[in-house]
């Protein structure tokens, strides 16, 4: 689905499609981009996650027709949501590709029904969230559990 374009002077024209499904290379140049990307990750896994997540977002050279960045909203359909994985390309940074996704993915979780979105931003990554309504959750600690990933995302060979 087409949710809209932007064309500044001089630089590439981006479309920003909602998908359900992509080609897996193009994805997984995206998570390396991002640094997400582990070695001796199953490519296998990106059809379901990409099927899994309440919205995933691209965002298309119309020139080359290849996804330049992408992120998505992992959420319960009903309130919460949470961004992940927003990421571009290093020869397409700096042109506001990455804030014009987290606004999208701000305002359609706000349109189909999510009351509360959140995220853990890099640090050097705090202003594409902030130019998109976001701010620091103060008196809160983003936490992790460390632990090895289930198979069906390792490549097991």
């Amino acid at each position: 689905m087409d949710i809209g374009e932007e064309n500044r002077q001089n630089q590439p024209e981006i479309k920003y499609l909602m998908i359900r499904n992509w080609q897996t290379k193009e994805i997984i140049d995206l998570y390396r981009a991002g640094g997400w990307w582990e070695m001796g990750w199953n490519p296998g896994g990106i059809a379901p996650l990409i099927r899994g997540s309440f919205l995933f977002i691209i965002a298309l050279d119309s020139a080359t027709g290849s996804a330049v960045g992408m992120g998505r909203i992992i959420a319960d359909g009903s309130s919460d949501g949470y961004i992940q994985d927003v990421a571009v390309l290093p020869s397409y940074r700096n042109l506001g590709i990455g804030s014009k996704i987290a606004e999208i993915l701000r305002s359609l979780g706000q349109t189909l029904g999510l009351s509360w979105l959140g995220l853990i931003a890099a640090p050097e990554a705090e202003g594409i969230y902030k130019r998109a309504g976001f701010s620091p959750m103060e008196r809160y600690t983003p936490m992790n559990l460390e632990q090895e990933r289930p198979n069906r995302y390792h490549d097991t060979q």
